[in-house]
């Protein structure tokens, strides 16, 4: 456990990027939205059933490349310092897991506030989405944190090929993914089973999309990431 946490102290050294980061670009992202939707409506343009914006995406973006940077700039170095390729990744499994719960938090506390406000007083939907609605504040927060948690998982599986392989190799697992994407709507179309994917779709609970199947990603993510860095060269 000693050894955990100093690897984890290692990755927070740089903790203005690592976890302020995403709160400074979700900041940044409320208060253009704001901005931008105030003017529409001084304008004339604001729709009165309310003003949608998917902008909160890139709060998971950034956490997609924060964890993408820590594989690439922070796993060279703790493992010059005598770090095991096991211990580094049981650090970052920590880190990414504390701060998903947090911003899964804030982000539901910004929910509350979003509708307290009337969307920002500006009419805006930017928080309380639909995919993310949840009845009840425990899992309205766990429908914000687990695609947290998945979005790091594949920013530290990319970031460790990257390290392994170089640019190429993360080149050629972002068309590998793509192919397999293409090659499943390609084979849906085939058996003619578009209604029963719907249908799977639909019957499922919505916690399940929201929560249950990025945590189930995320695992998979984090033993692909795991099996890739225990022969990565720092």
């Amino acid at each position: 456990m000693n050894r955990l946490t100093r690897l984890v102290r290692i990755q927070l050294v740089n903790a203005p990027a690592v976890l302020g980061l995403p709160v400074l670009v979700l900041a940044l992202v409320i208060a253009a939205n704001v901005l931008i939707f105030a003017t529409l409506q001084g304008a004339g343009g604001g729709n009165a059933e309310g003003n949608a914006t998917g902008a909160l995406t890139a709060i998971y973006a950034v956490m997609l490349v924060v964890h993408l940077q820590t594989m690439t700039q922070t796993f060279p170095f703790a493992v010059s310092l005598s770090a095991t390729r096991r211990d580094f990744f049981g650090a970052t499994v920590l880190v990414v897991l504390g701060q998903s719960v947090f911003y899964g938090v804030l982000l539901a506390m910004l929910d509350v506030v979003e509708r307290a406000t009337g969307g920002w007083g500006v009419n805006m939907t930017l928080v309380t989405l639909p995919i993310f609605s949840q009845d009840g504040f425990p899992l309205q927060a766990l429908a914000y944190t687990a695609p947290f948690v998945l979005m790091s998982f594949l920013g530290i599986w990319f970031g460790i090929v990257f390290q392994r392989w170089g640019q190429f190799g993360a080149w050629a697992l972002g068309i590998s993914l793509g192919v397999l994407a293409v090659a499943f709507v390609a084979l849906v179309n085939w058996l003619d089973a578009w209604s029963a994917v719907g249908e799977f779709f639909t019957g499922q609970p919505p916690l399940m999309w929201q929560a249950g199947y990025p945590l189930l990603a995320s695992v998979v993510l984090g033993a692909a990431a795991y099996l890739t860095a225990r022969r990565a060269v720092p």
